[in-house]
């Protein structure tokens, strides 16, 4: 690719596509420069550093993984809309493994509260739980407890994670199915740590 073709947005698209490649922590500028076919300091005109060059890639994704989301629960509600949340929750782990983890960096608090692609988000999860009338803190709980599930079996299946002979889509099921009736059925009373009163 010529020099003369490089923008900061291909630069890191190509970031996003190496780290779905080779994983997001193997990313760096060398690697990228070899593949554009450029020296390492024809990067630094579109990125300050590895540091920044990964933010920008987990901005991207973040943005990515929020559209493909919202699209999966638009229009829908209730169960229908936390069984297309959690399909393609999944399937951009398995799809876009280097860009999902890319997602999963912690970015310094004001870089999060700019980004557009992470408020979408939560608006989206609002809007997927909103049928379960969860109030805070239970909100927050659920939450926690979906992308904790989420998270976890995507990315065990992701590494070849899961030997035993049940199918790896009806365990899915399953699970989602569960989380449904936990949601439907989220305990009223607040737990406190095993106190009673």
């Amino acid at each position: 690719m010529a020099r003369a073709g490089l923008t900061t947005e291909r630069v890191v698209e190509a970031a996003a596509d190496l780290a779905d490649s080779i994983g997001f922590e193997r990313v760096t500028v060398s690697a990228l420069a070899r593949g554009f076919g450029v020296k390492d300091a024809s990067l630094y005109s579109h990125v300050k550093s590895v540091q920044d060059l990964r933010v920008r890639v987990a901005l991207l994704a973040a943005g990515e993984f929020a559209d493909r989301l919202g699209a999966a629960v638009a229009g829908r509600a209730g169960k229908d809309a936390l069984v297309a949340f959690a399909d393609a929750y999944r399937a951009f782990v398995l799809q876009r493994p280097g860009r999902y983890e890319a997602t999963q960096i912690r970015l310094d608090p004001a870089v999060a509260a700019e980004s557009a692609a992470y408020h979408r988000t939560i608006r989206i999860v609002y809007a997927m739980l909103r049928a379960y009338g969860l109030s805070e803190p239970d909100f927050t709980d659920a939450v926690r407890l979906l992308r904790s599930t989420f998270h976890g079996y995507s990315s065990l299946e992701a590494r070849g994670g899961f030997g035993a002979p049940r199918d790896v889509q009806r365990s899915w099921d399953q699970c989602v199915e569960a989380l449904h009736v936990v949601l439907r059925d989220w305990p009223s009373a607040t737990v406190d740590g095993g106190k009673g009163g």
